[in-house]
């Protein structure tokens, strides 16, 4: 039953009206954060999550949240060129919110351009230490530059954060496979 309640607390923070500022500093985080990680099942941590990553997606300018939201539909086409270029106005106009330098750092990851997601991903963590997504999206990086060490310590951290997140479990038993690791 406190479980449900969990599901109901996320549904009515993603359901309420968004505040001025609504992003990474957003104060319903705190226990949203918590929820995730106490979260039973995959289902109640995936509520919790999209509720994380609604509340990431909100800036208090409407030219930021217009130009992320056009970015986004942009990654969806495929049209990387396009959506780099909006995510570069996000963070001309808003260097502190967070999920701009995350949202390019994933389109650079897309585009092979490694070292530039690499150096927006920190971006994120800087202003968002606990966002699994760029976390997890580290590790992606590291395996392409086919680092494993540093790939299973980013897919560990973002379960630090996430234990149920489905992506970075299955990338970080594969690499503890690999190195002979045993799970944390």
């Amino acid at each position: 039953m406190r479980w449900f309640s969990a599901i109901a607390l996320a549904l009515c923070v993603l359901g309420a009206q968004t505040p001025a500022g609504a992003d990474q500093r957003d104060p319903r985080l705190a226990v949203l954060f918590d929820q995730l990680k106490l979260a039973p099942d995959p289902q109640v941590a995936n509520v919790v999550a999209h509720t994380i990553w609604s509340i990431w997606g909100q800036a208090d300018d409407d030219a930021v949240q217009i130009l992320l939201h056009d970015g986004v539909a942009a990654m969806a086409r495929q049209d990387l060129r396009g959506a780099l270029g909006k995510f570069n106005q996000i963070i001309a106009i808003a260097p502190a919110f967070a999920e701009g330098w995350n949202k390019r750092a994933t389109v650079y990851y897309l585009m092979g351009r490694y070292k530039e997601s690499l150096a927006d991903i920190e971006r994120t963590l800087a202003l968002e230490p606990r966002h699994f997504g760029a976390l997890s999206g580290r590790g992606l990086v590291y395996m392409e530059l086919e680092d494993e060490d540093l790939a299973l310590e980013s897919f560990e951290e973002a379960l630090e954060v996430y234990p149920l997140m489905p992506g970075a479990a299955r990338n970080a038993e594969i690499l503890r496979n690999r190195l002979g690791r045993k799970d944390i």
